[in-house]
């Protein structure tokens, strides 16, 4: 294995620092000031339209995508350091790129799963940035950690499909940009576990369709929302069925796989911010006679962030390398560590870098707060800590 960067990698990693600290940096204030004007809402703030358009201008676009037809078709492992340096800024850094979740996976599912004419009607939009979408999976009145629990149905009528449920946590579906969910829902109830299940494409305007109300996180309104939806008796097309029926569960796993090492770099990137803020936190800030960095505590915690921060990359870049080399399915170990250790290497680092600064670490002064609410997240979403853990004991034990 050779984890130096490839000869792309530097050139989009120089690239993308420039972006970051010529325009995305010096746009983070911008954005919150236009977002309180806008209520409190986040997406579609004229700095981040602004930002989407330097950043198409620039090349940097769809970057995530291994396709070349699309983007620079980048290797996992070539994308997954620019992830690292997006997550850095959160807010404005992936969807300026058009590299936001779940945009990114929902694509990926539409590419590599749909049909011709789904291409052309959602992905060529998506692919664009002229629209958004979200992912419609998990549901409020069941574990859906375990989605042979979905309680959805997609159920055919006719010349189409009926979908039927209720789902939450659809991120991205408050935003007016949103215009289409990938539904997960019960099309065979009758089927093995692993085949009851199907996806299908519903457009938001359909008759039927109702975002009852956007979820906060921790009191957070988040980047285009975090949606439930109603689906009541929603009549789409037969076409609108991605893969077939069956496929469902299939897909999730082909598109989770990917998606989580987004989220793993963007973890990481988040966690390098944090350290940077802490550590310059505890050289500048003044108690008991010094500068807080003298004292041990401030400094265990500074070499053990730098070294927990190191390994999670290094574990990431590794499932990334064999995402490229041999596949979802044989990297499904992997995946789930990584799926473990960034998250909670990020709330750890963000955890020290927050003490160090005090009572402006839980204040509005420093991203911190936000970032520690946003990450928190990420110990639920696409599989909570305990279902990996779960996969990861069952596949060691296995070899005995």
């Amino acid at each position: 294995m050779d984890f130096s960067h490839s000869d792309r990698t530097i050139e989009y990693l120089d690239r993308l620092h420039a972006f970051m600290d010529d325009h995305v940096y010096p746009a983070e204030p911008v954005h919150s000031q236009q977002a309180e004007e806008q209520g409190g809402r986040t997406e579609a703030t004229p700095i981040l339209q602004t930002l989407k358009r330097e950043a198409k201008s620039l090349g940097l676009w769809n970057l995530f995508l291994p396709d070349a037809e699309y983007g620079p078709g980048l290797a996992n492992v070539e994308y997954a350091p620019l992830a690292e340096v997006m997550g850095r800024s959160m807010e404005l850094a992936p969807e300026s790129t058009n590299c936001s979740a779940p945009d990114t996976g929902n694509m990926e599912v539409i590419h590599n799963f749909g049909s011709d004419e789904q291409k052309e009607l959602w992905l060529a939009p998506l692919l664009d940035g002229e629209i958004r979408s979200c992912f419609s999976m998990t549901e409020p009145d069941v574990a859906s950690s375990d989605p042979t629990n979905l309680e959805t149905t997609i159920t055919r009528d006719g010349d189409g499909y009926v979908v039927d449920g209720t789902k939450w946590w659809s991120t991205g579906g408050v935003s007016g940009d949103c215009k289409v969910a990938i539904v997960m829902g019960v099309t065979n109830p009758d089927a093995p576990p692993r085949e009851r299940y199907s996806m299908i494409l519903v457009p938001l305007d359909t008759d039927g369709v109702d975002v009852t109300r956007d979820l906060t996180v921790f009191g957070y309104h988040e980047r285009g929302g975090h949606a439930e939806i109603r689906y009541d008796a929603v009549h789409v097309p037969a076409s609108s069925l991605i893969a077939g029926e069956g496929a469902g569960y299939m897909i999730a796993q082909a598109r989770l796989g990917p998606g989580r090492i987004h989220h793993c770099m963007r973890s990481i990137g988040m966690a390098e911010r944090a350290f940077d803020l802490m550590v310059a936190r505890a050289k500048e800030r003044i108690a008991f006679g010094g500068p807080i960095a003298d004292q041990g505590v401030v400094r265990d915690w500074i070499a053990e962030a730098r070294w927990r921060i190191d390994q999670a990359r290094l574990l990431t870049l590794y499932t990334a390398w064999l995402l490229d080399t041999v596949g979802n399915r044989e990297a499904r170990r992997e995946i789930s560590a990584i799926k473990v250790v960034a998250p909670n290497t990020m709330l750890w680092v963000l955890d020290k870098a927050i003490q160090v600064h005090g009572g402006a670490g839980v204040s509005e002064d420093t991203p911190l707060a936000r970032m520690w609410a946003m990450g928190r997240t990420l110990r639920i979403a696409d599989g909570p800590d305990e279902v990996h853990q779960m996969v990861l004991a069952r596949r060691e034990l296995g070899k005995y």
